[in-house]
């Protein structure tokens, strides 16, 4: 399965941003996201096993409990996919950060003539 494939699905999306936070159980990434999507048990298992064995999770066994963590490699693939696209939107943010010290310059000076 390709990488936007896996992370084409929202509920993927969520569980690894749970895991981004922190190692986690199967108990606690199921728990929010039933409350979330509404979806069962045995669905969230079987995202949690399109992302280990997509690669983008891995599981280790705690006694009883599976903890769950996100792998960066297939992120560091996603992010080195998007890099030729970067330059769109570093342009406008490169231009924003400068209207926006431009603005900060102008207020300054409107400011500075107040006060004198």
């Amino acid at each position: 399965m390709h990488a936007f494939d896996v992370l084409g699905d929202p509920v993927r999306r969520r569980i690894l941003e749970l895991l981004a936070t922190g190692e986690q159980s199967s108990g606690e990434v199921t728990a929010v996201i039933q409350r979330e999507f509404g979806i069962s048990q045995p669905a969230v298992s079987q995202h949690l096993r399109v992302l280990r064995d997509s690669g983008f999770a891995s599981v280790r066994a705690e006694g009883t409990r599976r903890l769950y963590a996100v792998e960066p490699g297939p992120l560091r693939e996603i992010d080195a996919w998007l890099e030729r696209f970067r330059a769109f939107w570093d342009q406008r943010l490169d231009a924003l950060a400068t209207e926006l010290a431009r603005g900060k310059r102008e207020r300054r000076i409107a400011n500075e003539k107040k006060e004198s």
